[in-house]
């Protein structure tokens, strides 16, 4: 299950047709998080247009990273500022990744118990650095240099396209069964106590060792057997 979170938004026309797309593209879960204004604003609900009925499905939520990383198994990041090679919190993937990554978890009812949380940042200045580094990667929308940040609307509605593209392209009925972020949390446990008791020559590359790990998890999208795999070959490790 895939669940919209806008954070903070400021426009209430933004978000009406953001609701838009959703319905466009068959998705019906969304959080919005200390918004700016009331969701019964009149523009919120003249730009949702035939989409009024998800204004019901709202959840607002007060301002809290934390709660929102321990109620998804997945928490993915939108973001126009991209980074260098150097800057792991900011290495995305496009939205054809993005779909390619979940569609296996989307098209099996087996697993969908698996909780992935889409962040769309704030219309002015998007996510900030400490809110990208609770979720698991990054993705973005490839745009001209000359003009690379788009209206989040238009962004999410790109974002969801894909996702809902390639669940129509392709009839997957997956055995995997993905890891939850309790399992993520096991294995990042493992690794933290193995970086602790390895040398570095400081604090910051041990750190960026933990970041570089983490996101590396949240990419590979596991599957449970693999995740006992990698659990065992780290245990291994003296």
């Amino acid at each position: 299950m895939i669940t919209i979170i806008l954070i903070e938004p400021e426009n209430p026309g933004n978000t009406g047709a953001i609701l838009r797309s959703m319905k466009n593209f068959d998705f019906t879960d969304i959080i919005i998080v200390n918004p700016s204004f009331d969701t019964n604003s009149e523009e919120l609900l003249d730009r949702a247009k035939w989409a009024k009925n998800l204004i019901n499905n709202i959840r607002v939520y007060p301002y809290d990273m934390n709660k929102l990383r321990k109620e998804f198994d997945y928490l993915i990041a939108t973001t126009a500022k991209i980074g260098r090679d150097y800057n792991i919190l900011r290495s995305p993937i496009t939205p054809e990744e993005l779909a390619e990554k979940i569609i296996e978890i989307n098209n099996n009812k087996k697993n969908n118990k698996t909780k992935i949380g889409l962040l769309i940042g704030r219309e002015g200045i998007g996510l900030k650095n400490e809110e990208i580094s609770v979720t698991d990667f990054t993705v973005t929308i490839p745009t001209s240099k000359k003009y690379g940040t788009m209206n989040v609307s238009h962004a999410t509605t790109i974002i969801l396209y894909e996702i809902f593209k390639k669940q129509k392209s392709e009839n997957i009925i997956s055995h995997i069964t993905p890891i939850s972020n309790a399992e993520k949390e096991q294995i990042l446990k493992i690794i933290d106590e193995k970086l602790k008791n390895m040398y570095f020559a400081t604090e910051e590359k041990r750190n960026t060792q933990r970041i570089l790990w983490k996101k590396i998890l949240g990419k590979a999208m596991l599957s449970k057997r693999e995740a006992y795999a990698l659990i065992g070959f780290l245990k291994k490790i003296k």
